[in-house]
């Protein structure tokens, strides 16, 4: 880090009160997994809503000696990840990477890695919606009583009118999950695809909700079960047959883009995770 940086501000940019702040908050939610806990969301330099709680998580847990990697959607390129690693390298001067298995703190937008994560990594979530109950009660001070409560029929009841009028749950993201037995958690916009990567895990996973001032976590080898029916189980966006075409991978969350070509253009499938799907293609290239 320059000299002019370290006389502009401080070290991750937030002040120590802020972090200290920040991390006692976080240490309580880890004590009670799932609970969402209030905390005084700063001020920062990117609009509410592009993943200012995720970033004050990071800011305030980051040190020198860390590799961070920021994605969104899978992606190390998009706007939101790019911005966000420039933000945190130039208030910290930490080393970056893209890949998976060199981070430490990795700050994710809509997506878990597809590679497993270790213990001694730590998952930093962007939540656009902390409370799960939000879709079925609007009352922040009614919806806490019923998380006191344990009271989540009003979930039960959305889920089965979305059964019954439409035929499937109609949740494409932030699947609604029950932690250690207890609270309902809202998982924020990951696919589904990513929910079951929650359970049990071996690293800690962290969420950061700025625009609402909460913060959740879920430690490592806690149960994270998705609501479900016995009639109806929870089911993945898996689709057999489907695979990357760059990889050729079979067993990861696709999506389809555009790609132009002479005839005008297709449409083609690839690996979600970016990263991931980079180093299976060069894996093949070394063997082919």
């Amino acid at each position: 880090m320059t000299e002019l940086t370290d006389q502009l501000y401080h070290f991750a940019l937030l002040d120590e009160d802020a972090q200290r702040e920040i991390r006692r908050k976080l240490l309580k939610a880890v004590a009670i997994p799932g609970h969402l806990v209030p905390f005084a969301s700063r001020d920062m330099p990117i609009a509410r809503g592009w993943g200012t709680g995720g970033l004050q998580i990071t800011l305030s847990l980051i040190t020198p000696e860390d590799t961070l990697k920021v994605i969104d959607q899978g992606d190390d390129e998009s706007v939101n990840a790019v911005n966000l690693r420039r933000l945190i390298t130039r208030t910290t001067g930490v080393a970056t990477t893209t890949d998976t298995t060199a981070a430490t703190i990795i700050q994710t937008r809509h997506r878990i890695p597809e590679e497993p994560m270790r213990a001694d990594q730590i998952l930093v979530l962007q939540v656009p919606m902390a409370d799960p109950l939000r879709w079925v009660e609007p009352n922040i001070e009614r919806a806490t009583i019923m998380h006191s409560e344990a009271d989540y029929g009003k979930m039960w009841v959305y889920m089965y009118e979305s059964i019954v009028r439409a035929g499937d749950l109609r949740i494409a993201s932030q699947y609604p999950v029950i932690v250690n037995r207890r609270y309902m958690m809202d998982t924020t916009p990951i696919p589904r695809w990513d929910v079951p990567k929650l359970h049990m895990a071996e690293t800690l996973y962290l969420f950061g909700a700025g625009r609402e001032k909460r913060i959740y976590a879920v430690p490592p080898y806690t149960a994270v079960e998705p609501l479900q029916f016995e009639d109806y189980p929870f089911r993945t966006e898996y689709r057999p047959g489907q695979r990357c075409a760059r990889c050729g991978a079979e067993n990861t969350f696709l999506t389809s883009h555009f790609v132009a070509d002479a005839h005008g253009g297709r449409w083609e499938t690839t690996c979600s995770d970016v990263s991931y799907c980079t180093k299976r293609c060069a894996a093949t290239e070394t063997t082919a």
